[in-house]
């Protein structure tokens, strides 16, 4: 199975917690080499979320993580769509997608 190539986008925000970096494409290796023991054979963005915790965030996974999703306040959206019209968590990743976390918390 081929790398599946992304794009993610932080945003609002939340791009702090990610060395500042807004935008970035990576390449994602097959399923099962990253997750051997994974009941499916796709990337979902549920294992998606655990890659980015690995691999990208840089501090305080508290303020982008809740449990095995995002916490609330961070909208996530699709190639410009809310993740709620594709299933969130289920939804099976593309190549080429464009996965964008933006933090809708302010503080004051």
């Amino acid at each position: 199975m081929e790398p599946l190539k992304i794009h993610i986008q932080f945003g609002g925000g939340a791009e702090l917690l990610f060395d500042k970096i807004k935008r970035r494409e990576v390449e994602l290796p097959a399923l099962k080499k990253y997750y051997p023991d994974c009941k499916h054979e796709k990337w979902l963005i549920k294992d998606l979320l655990v890659w980015i915790k690995d691999n990208l965030l840089k501090e305080r996974p508290e303020l982008f993580l809740q449990g095995d999703s995002v916490r609330p306040g961070i909208l996530v959206l699709i190639n410009d769509a809310d993740w709620e019209l594709y299933g969130e968590l289920d939804y099976e990743l593309q190549q080429n997608d464009t996965i964008m976390f933006i933090s809708t918390l302010h503080g004051g």
